[in-house]
Order: structure tokens, then sequence, then C-alpha cells
């Protein structure tokens, strides 16, 4: 298994980011809003923040590589990060992407296709040599996950990995989410936002008029859905309506003043289970020594 320090290092000299930046995602802007379940969510999980009850969050919208000072416009996963607060003090997150399939379940793998993609002369002879990568790769070109969108409040944003909702009696459910935009082309403001920072110029400009919504919808597990995988399709699960997030304001960056913010998609409450994912497993080892970097004084 590749050692996280390793893997940052790696990733870090692919991008050459400024100091005091992520590792990925390093170009993003912080968001307040709330989150309230359904009650067919309610009745699969109990915990805290499937209450039915209006949760406060925090929401940070991203471009997915490592360098801050890449343009808006420039082809790009972006990224959606949520983080639940609970009434005891409790928090869990969510990481979504506009990347519907995560490409591969091996961590070495995965930073070895990200330092191939900083170079687009270098990806086709990559993925030549790794075969099995092209039909994830080519399903995110396809499926526009690199198109630079409108707005963050138009894209959709899957956060790939499985959990298991427990319920009052104990039984497990395996669900995977998604974050459905409510906003649709009839939304669109009348201005055009074409700069460098578009994306955050736009957010600021929409929400100044009124509260951008995803709608959390999930897959529900069946036969033959593999929620320790995170490259498998579930095709023909089941999907309901979990609840709506939504954003409202445009917070200070807490990152700004020296503060280190982490969205850990393994930070789970009671009524939550982690599945044996790799990748999932991996991500707080990596974050931890991407965090040791961070550290550093920022660079503007």
């Amino acid at each position: 298994m590749l050692d996280p320090e390793e893997a940052v290092e790696r990733i870090r000299a692919a991008f050459r980011p400024p100091e005091g930046h992520r590792t990925l995602h390093a170009k993003g802007a912080f968001y307040a809003g709330t989150f309230t379940a359904t009650p067919e969510a309610t009745a699969l999980s109990r915990a805290g923040h499937l209450s039915g009850e209006t949760i406060p969050v925090t929401v940070r919208w991203s471009n997915a590589g490592g360098n801050p000072r890449v343009p808006d416009p420039k082809p790009d996963i972006r990224g959606m990060a949520v983080s639940w607060k609970l009434p005891d003090g409790t928090a869990t997150d969510l990481l979504g992407q506009t990347s519907p399939r995560f490409p591969t379940k091996d961590p070495e793998e995965f930073v070895a296709l990200t330092e191939a993609s900083v170079n687009p002369l270098r990806l086709p002879l990559f993925l030549l040599r790794h075969p099995h990568l092209v039909g994830p790769v080519l399903s995110g070109l396809t499926g526009g996950a690199l198109a630079s969108p409108v707005s963050f409040a138009e894209a959709t944003f899957y956060p790939i990995h499985a959990y298991g909702w427990v319920d009052a009696a104990g039984t497990t459910t395996w669900v995977r989410y998604s974050f459905v935009p409510v906003a649709t082309r009839a939304d669109r403001l009348d201005e055009t936002f074409t700069g460098p920072d578009r994306l955050r110029e736009e957010m600021a400009a929409r929400l100044a008029r009124v509260p951008v919504e995803h709608d959390v919808r999930v897959q529900v597990a069946g036969p033959g859905h593999d929620p320790h995988d995170p490259t498998a399709v579930w095709k023909g699960a089941r999907e309901l309506l979990a609840g709506r997030i939504t954003v409202t304001e445009a917070v200070p960056d807490p990152e700004t003043e020296g503060a280190v913010v982490v969205f850990d998609p393994t930070r789970v409450v009671d009524g939550l289970e982690l599945s044996d994912d790799p990748i999932l497993r991996y991500r707080p080892a990596a974050y931890s020594e991407s965090v040791s970097r961070r550290m550093q004084p920022r660079d503007r």
C-alpha cells in the first residue's frame, strides 16, 4: 500500500501549489445552510441529522485540482463537501464530486492517474498501460464531469462511497448518495460571469437573490450491489429522496486566518456505518498528512 506521506508528496509535486493549501480541492469557498431529512430517510437510519429536524450544515464548493490559482473556466472535476453539525456537538461529513464513479479502488493507482491527468499528453499513454481505467475515465468525460458549470447551483455531485444506514432496530441498509440541484436553466441570472473566479462570483450574486438548494437522493443497495467497491455501478437500485440542503449565505474562509478545516468522509455518527471501501479507509491518513503540510503559512 502506498504510504500516505508519499501519496501527498507526489500529488503536490504534480500541481505545485502554494504553501498552506489543500493537496486537492485547493480552490474553494465556504457557505452556511440547513438540511432537513425526509420521513423515508428517518425510517432507515437513527442518525441525528436524519431525524427530520432542521440541521445546520457547512458547505464548501471547490475545484478538484491542487492549485488554487487555476481559473474557474479550466476543465476540472468540481466538489461539494458538506458537514452536518448535530445538536449534541458531533458532526458527520460527505464529500461529493461531479464524476459519478471513482476510477479505481487502489490508492496508488489513483495517485498515478492524478499525476498523469495534470499533463494531457501523458494521460493517453497512462490509459494504454491501465486499460481497465478507460471506462471510468471516459464515463466522466462524456458525462460532463470536467466541464466548467454555469453555476455550482446547477451541478450534480456524487459522494461515491457507500454508507450503512442503521435504523432503530439495528437493521443496516447500504446506500449511496447524490446531491441533485433544484435550480434549472430557467433560474439562471441575467448577468454573465467570465473571470477566473466566476463560480464564486456567480454564487454570491445568486445567493443575494435566492437560497441554493440540492436534493439529497440515495440509491438503496439490492442483491448484487457491492457497497465496498467505489467503482461499482448499482444497476437497478431503488432510489429515494433523503432530504434537502438549503444554502443561504457565504461565510468567511476560516483558513485565511490559519485555521484548518477538514471534511472527512469517515467522520460518522451513531446510525451510520463505514464500508470496507479501500479508498474510503485510506483517506483519513492522507488527510492527516495533507493537514501537516497545510500548517505552513498560506501563500496568496
